[in-house]
């Protein structure tokens, strides 16, 4: 099985930022041009990218939506875009600006019917993001309660979902490792595959990821990069077994 490793850049008032936990009053601005971010990334091998519109996601305005486009023209490799999708015009935008594949958050656990239509429209191209305090699921930028994460797992994988991305809300942008028990849960109480976010902090924490379970074949890795604890190149070499 591929172990993918997904490089985030996460968009805010057009800047590449990262937050801590999510909360928007804990943000550290890391470069001014996203779509530098993503060549560097490219450069340095990545063959997908999370892209966030935080905008979006916050304030239902998606003001970073186009970047999308100016990250794959720029890059030529696939995004994986999230953030305030509220409606079949908002995922047809932005596979229409080049996504290859996207993230349902809030509207999926508000108006589940939306994932079953999204999912008969654009099949294994929509993935359901679950962003879990424990097992309480957190939706509107984790401001509001949302469910029971396994209740939504049984749901969405008997709609046919492909793809479900997994947040740890504790450990996120935290550098704390990654909650690989709970993780594994999460991985057997479905049949689709499932991908990673939150806590990586070392290339030991992306092996331990890469063995968890065979249904968990992602990682997205955003502050542990930023803050150099390693290099990409060196996180692609250690899930291949060349570290």
């Amino acid at each position: 099985m591929t172990f993918t490793i997904l490089p985030a850049i996460d968009i805010r008032g057009g800047r590449a930022v990262r937050l801590e936990r999510g909360r928007a009053d804990a943000e550290t601005v890391y470069d001014a041009d996203p779509v530098a971010v993503a060549r560097r990334f490219a450069e340095q091998g990545a063959e997908w990218l999370h892209v966030v519109d935080l905008d979006a996601a916050f304030d239902g305005e998606p003001r970073n939506r186009h970047l999308i486009a100016h990250v794959v023209d720029a890059t030529g490799i696939a995004v994986q875009a999230s953030g305030g999708i509220r409606s079949m015009a908002d995922l047809d935008a932005s596979i229409a600006y080049g996504a290859s594949r996207v993230v349902l958050g809030t509207m999926a656990l508000e108006e589940p019917s939306f994932v079953a239509a999204a999912v008969a429209e654009h099949g294994d191209r929509v993935a359901v993001g679950l962003d879990a305090d424990g097992t309480t699921l957190k939706a509107r930028g984790w401001t509001t309660e949302s469910g029971d994460l396994f209740e939504a797992l049984r749901r969405f994988t008997l709609m046919g979902v492909a793809r479900f991305v997994f947040t740890d809300i504790d450990r996120d942008g935290m550098l704390s490792g990654p909650n690989t028990q709970r993780l594994a849960e999460v991985a057997d109480a479905t049949t689709a595959r499932v991908t990673a976010s939150g806590g990586v902090s070392s290339l030991d924490d992306v092996r331990a990821l890469a063995a968890a379970h065979e249904r968990v074949d992602a990682v997205i890795v955003g502050k542990a990069l930023y803050a150099q604890r390693f290099e990409l190149p060196d996180a692609l070499a250690a899930v291949r077994g060349a570290a």
